[in-house]
């Protein structure tokens, strides 16, 4: 498995966007409000992708996973749109991507990666813990008076 960076000279942002939201499916009818990756276009995929640091996990020619990641100082790398192909789940692309963000982590000088999770997935909660996250907050959505995520972070 490859790890290739998405950035200018990505060539795939159809494959990409399909893998999120296949990634993503599963959740639609256990979530609310709806997942944000319903939102994404194309314009949108390439416009997060100059803004954030993203990569992609290849093997074969067939995209399996990628990952978002933004600094915010002064301790948190952001992990977001943590996909993997339903078909490539529990192989190890969803942890290699998460050590690439550890590396670009490090490379920030920041000390922890956070993410934030729906709520309603506690099997995503156990995964993450599993990988060194703990949970530090609940939040809801603009509009919600109940908690719809979860903030989890790992010290690096």
């Amino acid at each position: 498995m490859n790890l290739l960076p998405i950035d200018e000279t990505f060539g795939d942002w159809e494959a990409l966007l399909a893998l999120i939201l296949a990634s993503f499916a599963y959740m639609h009818s256990r979530i609310d409000p709806p997942s944000s990756a319903l939102h994404l276009t194309l314009p949108l995929l390439r416009q997060k992708a100059t803004l954030e640091k993203a990569y992609a996990a290849v093997e074969n020619g067939k995209l399996l996973g990628c990952i978002f990641c933004k600094p915010e100082p002064p301790d948190c790398l952001y992990i977001g749109k943590l996909a993997v192909a339903p078909d490539a789940q529990g192989k190890g692309v969803g942890r290699l991507l998460l050590e690439t963000a550890e590396t670009y982590a490090a490379e920030c000088k920041l000390p922890c990666l956070r993410l934030e999770t729906r709520i309603e997935l506690l099997e995503n909660h156990r995964v993450f813990a599993k990988w060194g996250f703990v949970q530090t907050a609940e939040g809801c959505h603009p509009g919600f008076t109940r908690p719809t995520f979860v903030e989890m972070r790992k010290t690096l």
